[in-house]
Parts: structure tokens; sequence; C-alpha cells
């Protein structure tokens, strides 16, 4: 009898043990991948510059709607016009999901302008989403005499010179515009590590005037009138924005230069892109679109960008994916001209 009861408390305790081995199991199997992890944000930008102030609002608000809220920071990579960070996420990073990338997406363009210097293909890429396309100008300072578009074609007897960081970036090929597309007379000056450098330079008087993101204009400039702006490279119309100044879209003479012209935009519009490598599995890629997309839809998101002057027109991966995919799709004399416009 008691070998019978020995028996029957041993199958007791293993039938609990193994139940509580398959709850243990279940409850790590229900844990969030994303739990306990840290996400880092690789911006290829320096500090202070419109990509980094992006990305830092990002990180405030992305945790909390990703199951598992992990801890995200940033780890600015700058170095070859943003190509380092590309490559780093592309080759070295993690691809488990827990490494982002946002980088200047004039690279997207000089990748079929340049593909012996960039050589990457962004078709690879998994694309959470766009926070907002970047609105950008071109703006000189007021004491410059520069006051409006006219000016800017007009001979002048002192030369202007615009700021210029490396190929690749978005201010560099748009100075590459003005000269090359439109004709406007100017000398770039090399050497700045980003559009926070040069909106230095300009309050110093090292160079006249850049073009950059109207987002990242500071207030006192346009408050004061430090700055004239004297076109609009993209067509969205922002709060504060003049509307008299031109559209470089309505500037261009035949529908063959406006092909182009949209072509060397593009990257504009596509704006404050994250991404992650392709390799990430599709269930974490789906996570982070699901959480980028609550994010940007968040009044309480919207209201804090509102409050830092930033800009927030969203695009969804999918559709981020769709349209670079239509970028690879341009016809090869397009992107020749485009080449002769920005160069190598």
């Amino acid at each position: 009898m008691r070998e019978r009861f020995a028996v029957l408390i041993g199958l007791m305790s293993f039938a609990t043990a193994t139940m509580s081995f398959e709850s243990g199991a279940k409850a790590a199997d229900a844990r969030p991948f994303y739990a306990g992890k840290t996400v880092t944000i690789v911006v290829g930008l320096p500090t202070g510059g419109g990509g980094d102030t992006y990305a830092r609002l990002v990180q405030r608000f992305l945790a909390p709607r990703i199951p598992g809220r992990p801890t995200i920071v940033v780890q600015n990579l700058p170095g070859a016009g943003s190509l380092k960070s590309v490559m780093y996420l592309n080759t070295t990073a993690p691809a488990d999901g827990t490494a982002i990338g946002t980088f200047s997406s004039a690279l997207i363009n000089e990748a079929l302008t340049a593909p012996a210097r960039v050589n990457v293909d962004f078709r690879s890429f998994s694309w959470i989403g766009n926070v907002s396309e970047d609105v950008r100008v071109c703006y000189v300072w007021g004491a410059s005499g520069v006051k409006n578009w006219q000016d800017m074609l007009a001979p002048r007897p002192k030369e202007l010179f615009m700021g210029a960081t490396a190929p690749g970036t978005a201010g560099t090929a748009d100075v590459a515009m003005l000269q090359n597309l439109f004709g406007v007379k100017l000398r770039q000056v090399q050497g700045y590590s980003g559009s926070a450098d040069k909106r230095l330079a300009v309050e110093r008087r090292e160079i006249d005037g850049d073009c950059g993101g109207w987002t990242q204009m500071p207030e006192d400039w346009m408050r004061d009138k430090k700055v004239n702006v004297v076109v609009r490279l993209s067509p969205t119309l922002v709060a504060g924005m003049d509307a008299k100044v031109p559209f470089g879209g309505d500037l261009v003479k035949t529908p063959r230069d406006r092909q182009l012209y949209d072509f060397l935009i593009a990257p504009e519009r596509l704006g404050r892109l994250f991404m992650v490598s392709g390799k990430v599995p599709a269930d974490r890629v789906a996570i982070l679109r699901t959480a980028f997309d609550a994010m940007v839809a968040d009044p309480t998101f919207r209201a804090e960008a509102e409050r830092m002057k930033l800009l927030v027109t969203p695009m969804k991966g999918d559709e981020v994916a769709r349209r670079i995919t239509e970028l690879y799709a341009t016809p090869p004399d397009v992107i020749a001209r485009a080449k002769a416009i920005v160069g190598d």
C-alpha cells in the first residue's frame, strides 16, 4: 500500500513539474521580442540638424507603441553624406529589428546618378515610414543685397557664396541645381559638417546663404527679416511661408526640364525616412510599422512636433517602398541629365 502511495505521489509531482515547465515555456513565448531590448536609431547626419532633430523626436514617442516597450537610443554616425550609416545598417548592424536608420534621402538619387560611389540598392531595405517630407527653400542673408529670385539671376558686382557639405546631402544637391539647372552664378564653399554648421556660417558671414529645411530656419531670422527666401524647392506651402516666393518647379521652361526637376526633388518629398535592414524578419518589420503609424497619428506626438516647429506629413512604409521602386524606373536619359546637374 505504501509503495502504491509513493508511486502516486511521484506521478503527481512529475505532472506538477511538467505543467510548471509548460507554463513557463508559454510565458516565455508570450513575452514580446522587444521586452528588455535596446533599439538604436542610427542617424547618418550630425547633431543639431533636421535629421537629428526628427530622430530624437521619434526616440521619445516610438517606444510606448512597440510591444515590450524597449529602450530607444540615438547614435549619430555621419560620414560620406550619411552613406556611412547606410552601409553600417546594411552590413554590420544587428538585423533583428533593434537597429533603425535615418539618413539623407538625397542618397537615394545618388545611388542612381553615381552608383560607383553609392553602391547601394535602396529597394533592398525594409521601410518603416516617413515622418514628414523635407520642405526645403533657398535663402540668402539680407545684407547680401539679394532680395528675391530675380536678384539671384541678375548680374552682381560681388560673387555669391553658398554652403556645401558632402556629396549625397540634400543641401549640396540643391545648390548644384541652382547653378546647373537655373543658371544662378554662385560659388559653393565646401567643408561644412551639416546644416547647423552652415547656419552658423551664414550668421558669421562666411557664406551668403544656403538651401535647407524650412522647419530648421531660426525663428528670429524670419521674424527680424535677417534672410530673404528666394525660391521654394518643394511645392508644399506651410505656415509662415510667403506664397509669393516662387516654386522651383514653376520656373523650369520645358516639360522635359520639369521631369528632371521632379526627379531631383523626389528625395525631398520622401523626406525624413526610417528604415531597417532587409534581413529583419517580416513580423518585426510589421511591429515597427504599426508602432510608427500609431505614433505619427497620435495627437500628443503632433502637438510636440508643432511646439518644436517640425512638420508632420507622414507616409507609410509600403508607400515609401513603392515610391523608391518608381525612382529606380526613371528613364536613363533623365538620370544622365541629373548626373550632369549634381555631378559625381
